[in-house]
């Protein structure tokens, strides 16, 4: 009788969790939200190390982008610059240095960063050896931002 009730234990305790774990597909993945950003919030300077981004917001979704990247070597520094317009849609910007390479910033804004990636070596960017504008950058300074002329 005792093994009877701990079989009927098994056959309830295990049981249905071997029907419950069929699988389904996976259905399409959501696409990230986009949230739309304010001047205010774009606007300003961005620095990681010694990487720098200056963003000004110019309207009809437009932005004026310039990026100052440095890689410090035993015996001096490569840089790396870019500037031109970029496209905002939400609170994703795209960025190409320049059209006919193919090199292309993209910049997520974030409160009080920005999330930057580069598809491209740095050498399709324009960029010194190893100069990359990879990575997440902390909002030094907002307001109208000064753009340095190009070395």
């Amino acid at each position: 009788m005792r093994s009877l009730l701990i079989a009927c234990f098994y056959i309830f305790a295990f049981g249905p969790g071997t029907s419950a774990q069929h699988t389904h597909p996976p259905g399409p993945s959501k696409p990230p939200r986009k949230r739309i950003v304010t001047a205010a919030q774009v606007n300003g300077i961005y620095r990681l190390y010694k990487n720098e981004f200056r963003i000004l917001a110019l309207g009809h979704n437009k932005l004026q982008v310039q990026f100052h990247g440095v890689y410090p070597t035993p015996k001096s520094f490569n840089f790396g610059d870019a500037g031109g317009e970029a496209i905002i849609d939400g609170n994703i910007a795209t960025f190409k240095p320049d059209e006919n390479e193919p090199c292309e910033i993209t910049i997520v804004f974030l409160p009080g960063k920005i999330k930057v990636t580069q598809s491209g070596s740095d050498a399709d960017c324009g960029f010194g050896h190893n100069v990359h504008a990879d990575g997440t950058y902390r909002k030094i300074r907002g307001g109208k931002p000064k753009f340095e002329p190009p070395p």
